[in-house]
């Protein structure tokens, strides 16, 4: 697909176009290894899904940007906000205006537990303004009530050119647990992985393949069927910096093949979120 094909329409979303629907996996595709992942900088062929051993059973779907696609076709990428939601050089790519938030969820039924990991990066394009928040999550599925964010898990949450990435998982009324990891390059196209697993009992992150935070509390786990989305989210009321976070790839697995490496890491913190409704 080539530019010309999609354009921005400001103060709209744009609906992607067929070749950017969600792919579910052909059985081919459900054996292949870890270096089937695109090239380039590292981390990409080294995540979380090959080496925890999540890639040897139990891929549920994934959606690698690509075209041609092959498979059955599945859900698509809805588009919400102000800017532009399209397939660019096989990713999937928000590019924002200078106002108001863009995001791009996948349809369908979702899943309460699983696997979810992505390779993403972003890039702001100006200074002096309001920054954009790059957020990767996973959020209730197939018209659920979304609570104002009071139900989301985060892969990922952090400002362009920052040095700290954080996650966090919310439940009902009022509870969130957050945490931090420090030292990370965030800087224009630096990319990284981002994986978060869901289990009935704990919920544990990853970044560049490596087990970060694990929270064994059961209030972390809401019981609802998550779906992925994509945010650039902007300060209300505020001229923002134009920025753009794009997505190599996006993977689901159930819970069917073990970690083959141990999940323990430090807890995350709790406290409370207010903006639940």
């Amino acid at each position: 697909m080539t530019s010309s094909l999609l354009r921005a329409r400001p103060r709209r979303a744009v609906v992607l176009a067929g070749a950017v629907l969600a792919t579910l996996l052909t059985p081919a595709l459900a054996s292949a290894p870890a270096h089937a992942d695109h090239a380039g900088d590292e981390p990409g062929p080294i995540n979380a899904a090959s080496t925890n051993g999540w890639w040897n059973r139990g891929v549920a779907w994934r959606e690698e940007f690509e075209a041609p696609y092959t498979g059955q076709m599945g859900p698509q990428w809805q588009p919400s906000g102000l800017g532009q939601v399209w397939h660019q050089n096989g990713m999937l790519t928000l590019n924002t205006t200078s106002q108001g938030s863009l995001s791009a969820t996948l349809a369908g039924p979702g899943a309460e537990v699983g696997r979810w990991e992505t390779r993403l990066r972003s890039r702001q394009y100006g200074r002096g303004n309001g920054r954009y928040r790059v957020l990767a999550e996973l959020v209730p599925a197939a018209g659920a009530e979304q609570n104002c964010g009071g139900r989301n898990i985060s892969m990922v949450s952090y400002t362009p050119n920052a040095s700290t990435a954080h996650v966090y998982a919310r439940t009902l009324p009022d509870v969130a647990h957050r945490a931090s990891r420090t030292g990370m390059d965030l800087g224009a196209d630096r990319w990284h992985t981002y994986a978060v697993e869901v289990t009935r009992e704990r919920v544990s992150w990853f970044i560049d393949a490596h087990v970060v935070f694990t929270e064994n509390r059961a209030d972390l786990v809401s019981g609802v069927p998550l779906t992925v989305r994509f945010t650039m989210e902007a300060k209300p009321d505020r001229a923002m910096n134009v920025s753009r976070m794009q997505m190599d790839w996006v993977r689901h697995w159930t819970l069917e093949a073990p970690n083959t490496l141990s999940v323990d890491a430090p807890p995350t913190r709790a406290g409370v979120y207010n903006k639940s409704c």
